[in-house]
């Protein structure tokens, strides 16, 4: 139990608190979040020890959940953490709650190994405890008009026999993409299992062809997202079977160009709307450590780019720290960390902002993009090496949530 200011104790959660956790986040969230967090905490993968909560003395005022997720950038796995199912009773806002809660999943986040957090969270809040905008989100779009579906598929909600048929037909969507966070067992058993959404199977002679997933939102409306098919008449189905479900003007539809069901769905959906700009935040605590581990994906782009460059070092500067990446035939080696580096072009390297990192990485402007977006990010005279190692990045997240 660690001491907090004004007598408050932050611990990690257990089972007595189950019923004051639930209470709180129904009432500064849904019911649903609730039954998410129970299913979390009772889950064999997750377990109690994800969960944190501040109390003063025997009464639960904060809480905050880690969950363990997976990056795959380029085929390398990154292990990653995402902080969900925060809330602060009201009577305790302003007091550090969150603060204290934050502290502790980054540090049970680095205990596990995890180099990178991603999350969903409410804007600007999360910036500051060290998390960027990185990863646009897909925008939502309207129904514009629906398709036929054959008679032989069925529509069906999804129980748990299905993980297997539906986490397949995901990682066949997600391959399309440089960046993808693939549902983690424990987050497939809770979709099946929860009541804020309804996990939905299309089935052809028996076998599972497509999967979406029907987000309840307020007032009767829904969202069908993580829409996943086999075929083009999977991917119909789903949307046919919401429309006729939610209704058309109360359904909207997460687009997810360059998979399959993606471009079915695109013609049957209204234009995108101005403004949206929504990101998912991700936080880089070590980025010598996160280069290193993916210097595996950094030499194949390195090689796939062709340049015949003799060995040398790659200096990159974040201002406040810097790294030089080592390279020889085609391969880049351990990143090497170093200190303040103010004028990283006169020492022949490039520039980023500190809270550009997590953009410059998984972002999808590349260091080419940034550099024109962002006075202090520039590539240096070493400006194609650079350019190969740090493209632009097409990401797709499943997330417990969608967005």
């Amino acid at each position: 139990m660690t001491p907090l200011p004004s007598g408050l104790h932050l611990r990690t959660a257990g089972p007595a608190d189950l019923d004051q956790i639930s209470a709180l986040l129904t009432d500064r969230g849904d019911a649903a979040d609730a039954v998410d967090h129970r299913l979390v905490v009772e889950d064999s993968d997750a377990g109690w020890e994800c969960c944190a909560v501040v109390v003063d003395g025997d009464r639960v005022v904060s809480t905050a959940t880690l969950l363990d997720e997976t990056l795959l950038l380029n085929d390398v796995s990154i292990p990653a953490g995402q902080i969900e199912l925060v809330a602060t009773d009201r009577e305790y806002e302003g007091r550090g709650c969150v603060r204290a809660l934050v502290d502790w999943a980054h540090r049970r986040s680095a205990a596990r190994g995890q180099l990178v957090g991603v999350m969903l969270g409410i804007p600007y809040f999360y910036r500051l405890f060290g998390y960027q905008y990185a990863v646009p989100i897909r925008p939502s779009r309207a129904v514009a008009s629906v398709p036929a579906t054959p008679e032989e598929l069925t529509v069906r909600p999804a129980v748990a026999g299905d993980i297997p048929a539906m986490a397949a037909l995901e990682d066949a969507a997600q391959r399309g993409f440089d960046l993808s966070m693939p549902h983690s067992p424990m987050c497939w058993r809770a979709l099946v299992a929860r009541d804020g959404s309804t996990q939905l199977v299309v089935e052809r002679d028996d076998r599972v062809v497509a999967t979406g997933r029907l987000a309840w939102l307020s007032d009767g409306e829904a969202a069908l997202g993580e829409v996943a098919s086999a075929d083009v008449a999977g991917a119909h189905a789903l949307l046919a079977w919401s429309v006729q479900r939610v209704g058309r003007e109360k359904l909207t539809v997460q687009e997810r160009p360059g998979s399959l069901a993606g471009d079915a769905l695109d013609g049957f959906l209204a234009p995108v709307g101005d403004g949206d700009l929504s990101c998912y935040y991700v936080r880089v605590p070590d980025v010598a450590a996160l280069l290193t581990h993916l210097a595996p994906a950094l030499s194949t782009r390195l090689r796939g780019a062709g340049l015949e460059e003799p060995p040398g070092e790659l200096i990159v500067s974040f201002f406040r720290e810097h790294v030089r990446l080592p390279y020889v035939d085609g391969e880049v080696g351990a990143a090497i960390p170093g200190g303040r580096m103010q004028a990283p072009g006169a020492a022949g390297g490039a520039g980023v902002a500190p809270d550009m990192i997590a953009p410059l990485l998984f972002g999808p402007y590349g260091i080419e993009g940034l550099a024109q977006r962002q006075p202090d990010v520039y590539p240096g005279p070493q400006r194609r090496l650079m350019s190969a190692l740090f493209p632009p990045v097409r990401a797709d997240l499943l997330t417990f949530y969608v967005p």
